[in-house]
């Protein structure tokens, strides 16, 4: 069953001459026929070829069959009670975009990754002439991540729509489909961020290479435009999109989160510099042994970033309910600095804090905006969703300061002596974090945290001299 165009040619209305008229071929009670309505023709769309990926903005989503909205869907909400279930196996759902894209991928999130899902995937520019894109036909399944669908590799050959089509068939047990959320990816104009990421390896929740722990991305891989739509992508306003729900692949056995964070790597690609250790890919604070300052790669640290925090969760126990980490020092084992961004669901701002532990010891916590608690109020001086902030965590010797500055520049700080936390003995090692570090495990499986970061500056004194 088609769907109507919304970009249809107006009807042609005809105008109706008068009786006396009709038929007349003169005579002075002849009126002139009048002039009957210009035909309206929509502007064609035409095709767009652009080498970037990033969300494409969706103003409907529509059981075709009739024309219900599926709010859960176009809301993009995952939490444990939005999702659509198709009322029959075989159903037939209509993504409208706000605007004509060059469509690269897709990414559908099953409420059943358990189970195969069967479909096919068409793309239009007026609703009404479809074309079958190169998609799997069917999902994977016993899996933990969303469904990646990618069109003719991202390339120039990828198709510009206005309307997607996922024709549904149910799954592997011959049942309908539920689906938590539909996104679409591509372009319809250039757009570039100013992060340098040649100095950072990014780990991410999949597991490309199955060996049961999440995959890391190498600062080559970084630099040369490595993107994957459901956990680090390009927005369209020039950020860096850092985004997991509470599943995923970990990095290790002992971490019990799941994450999209960048790793400092001062080596810069350059391989023969082993990741650990106190040598060229790791920096150390100045009031560390004289050899360690003579190995490392740089010594005392800033990192500067500008974010905004575009969705935390709301599932879980209430402990880790609406809580990421956007910012680390990471010790050998220790964290000298856990920045914290947490918003509960009843706030309407998020506060901000930070968690300092003491090397082989326990953690300190500063609060810096707002309270930590799991019932706080409301931080009337808050940081909402969606609100760009900045933040530096600065290191020199044993003087461990943090800035937080609000989109009005009203700046909170702190400050903390770690000269009893053991961070100066020799071998200890450090490299910064950014990004999401999502310290929920509890959640609904589909629940997520994002944040965009339009900054991340890392500087070491005699890193890059």
């Amino acid at each position: 069953m088609r769907i109507n165009n919304v970009l249809s040619l107006t009807v042609l209305h005809l105008a109706l001459l008068s009786a006396a008229g009709c038929g007349s071929s003169g005579g002075s009670n002849n009126e002139p026929a009048p002039p009957t309505d210009p035909i309206v023709t929509p502007t064609p769309i035409e095709d767009i070829d652009c080498s970037v990926s990033y969300p494409l903005a969706i103003t409907d989503i529509y059981e075709q069959t009739n024309k219900t909205s599926l709010p859960a869907l176009h809301d993009l909400i995952k939490t444990n009670d939005s999702s659509w279930q198709a009322t029959n196996a075989d159903s037939v759902v209509v993504v409208e975009l706000e605007e004509p894209g060059q469509l690269k991928e897709l990414v559908i999130t099953w409420r059943d990754m358990n189970v195969s899902h069967l479909f096919e995937v068409y793309a239009s520019k007026d609703a009404e002439h479809w074309d079958l894109l190169d998609g799997p036909g069917q999902s994977q399944k016993q899996q933990l991540i969303p469904d990646l669908v990618q069109f003719d590799g991202n390339g120039s050959n990828a198709p510009t729509a206005r309307y997607i089509k996922l024709e549904l068939a149910g799954n592997e047990l011959s049942m309908p489909s539920e689906l938590v959320e539909i996104e679409a990816f591509g372009c319809a104009k250039e757009v570039a961020h100013n992060i340098e990421l040649i100095d950072w390896y990014l780990s991410v929740p999949t597991d490309e290479d199955g060996n049961g722990r999440s995959d890391s991305i190498s600062e080559t891989a970084l630099a040369d435009g490595y993107f994957d739509p459901r956990f680090f992508s390009l927005s369209e306003s020039g950020g860096l999109i850092f985004s997991t729900s509470v599943s995923g692949y970990k990095t290790s056995t002992n971490t019990k989160y799941v994450r999209s964070e960048l790793r400092e790597m001062l080596r810069r690609g350059n391989t023969s510099y082993k990741t650990q250790g106190v040598n060229q890919n790791n920096w150390v604070f100045s009031s560390a042994p004289q050899s360690d300052l003579d190995n490392a790669g740089g010594i005392d640290g800033l990192l500067e970033a500008e974010l905004e925090v575009n969705h935390v969760t709301t599932t879980g126990e209430a402990y880790q309910v609406g809580r990421l980490v956007i910012g680390q020092i990471h010790a050998n084992d220790d964290e000298p600095i856990r920045l914290y961004y947490r918003k509960l669901p009843d706030n309407t701002n998020g506060s901000v804090y930070f968690a300092h532990e003491i090397q082989g010891g326990d953690d300190i916590n500063f609060e810096m905006i707002g309270s930590r608690d799991n019932d706080a109020d409301n931080p009337e001086n808050g940081i909402p969703l969606n609100e760009p902030f900045s933040y530096s965590i600065n290191v020199e010797g044993n003087v461990l300061s943090v800035i937080i500055t609000k989109n009005d520049g009203t700046k909170f700080e702190k400050q903390v002596d770690m000269s009893a936390s053991g961070y100066d003995v020799g071998g200890q090692y450090m490299y910064f974090k950014a990004g999401v570090y999502h310290l929920n495990n509890s959640g609904d499986q589909h629940d997520y945290v994002k944040a965009t970061f339009y900054k991340i500056e890392n500087s070491h004194n005699g890193y890059l001299e």
